[in-house]
């Protein structure tokens, strides 16, 4: 018994011939023939009785005919109630963002998010870029908008919305800045002043000794933490230079010149490859691409 037998069924009951029956459906008149008998099959009783020219329901189909039309009613109301759902945009996103990222990229757009999908439940997490990647490929979190890793789970997918440049840097007053204000530095010169840098195993840490590692420059650092933020306030006050995203630049942080050395992160977004997302993470994406 199938969806299509059943319509067939309806339809002969209805307009009491094959042949109209079969118009209605714009399918064959032996395509319908062939329904009806398989669902007489498959029920064990005759539906219809032939008599010449004319057709009648039987007593078995007379019954058959109120479940046929309700169980095709229920599939008509379960189709319109799914179509009303992917068309609206609610239920929860559990999405995770890294403090810079979330500070520095998000605001506009998560506002403009809430105020676009109110019935949206946002659920936000801030946490490093490398554990919000490994929630998502333990399925914990649906959505990451972090720095993108240099080589990334297989199981993952990601998508760069923002490049991301990164630079040394040092306070005002800080015996580096005097270097650099008489022309190009060498990398050689960061190992004589100590540093303040991101912690083991971050993208921004990498970044910075894989720019480095052709000159052999060996780092003395003073400070590590994991938050750039707290590493713009420690090199403003003088306590070591850094690598940081020359958006943060001001309040007393300067980028210096360093001979040869470039640097950029990428900033996206990260999902499980292969995973149907919801609407809410469709359309948090849709914004994020559009800035």
């Amino acid at each position: 018994m199938d969806i299509p037998s059943l319509r067939a069924f309806v339809a002969v009951a209805e307009h009491r011939s094959f042949s109209v029956a079969a118009e209605s459906l714009f399918i064959t008149q032996p395509a319908i023939s062939k329904r009806i008998a398989s669902l007489e099959q498959d029920l064990g009783v005759n539906l219809f009785d032939r008599l010449g020219r004319s057709i009648q329901l039987t007593e078995a189909g007379t019954q058959f005919l109120i479940s046929a039309r309700r169980i095709l009613n229920d599939i008509y109301a379960s189709s319109e109630e799914v179509r009303t759902f992917s068309a609206s945009v609610s239920g929860r996103l559990r999405l995770a963002t890294s403090h810079h990222v979330g500070i520095h990229r998000l605001p506009p757009i998560l506002k403009a998010f809430i105020q676009a999908y109110p019935h949206v439940e946002l659920d936000l997490l801030f946490m490093d870029s490398e554990l919000a990647c490994d929630a998502i490929a333990n399925g914990d979190i649906e959505l990451a908008v972090v720095t993108i890793p240099g080589v990334i789970d297989a199981g993952l997918e990601s998508k760069i919305v923002w490049p991301d440049p990164l630079g040394i840097v040092c306070a005002t007053d800080h015996p580096l800045h005097k270097c650099a204000n008489e022309g190009l530095i060498s990398p050689a010169t960061l190992s004589e002043h100590s540093a303040v840098l991101p912690a083991r195993g971050t993208v921004t840490r990498d970044i910075l000794l894989d720019a480095l590692a052709p000159y052999n420059v060996s780092i003395e650092t003073s400070l590590e933490t994991n938050y750039l933020e707290t590493i713009g306030m420690m090199v403003s006050v003088g306590l070591g230079w850094s690598a940081l995203p020359t958006n943060m630049l001001g309040d007393g942080i300067v980028e210096i010149k360093v001979a040869n050395v470039n640097m950029q992160r990428q900033l996206g977004y990260v999902h499980l490859k292969g995973k149907t997302l919801s609407r809410g993470a469709l359309a948090f994406i849709d914004l994020l691409l559009s800035q």
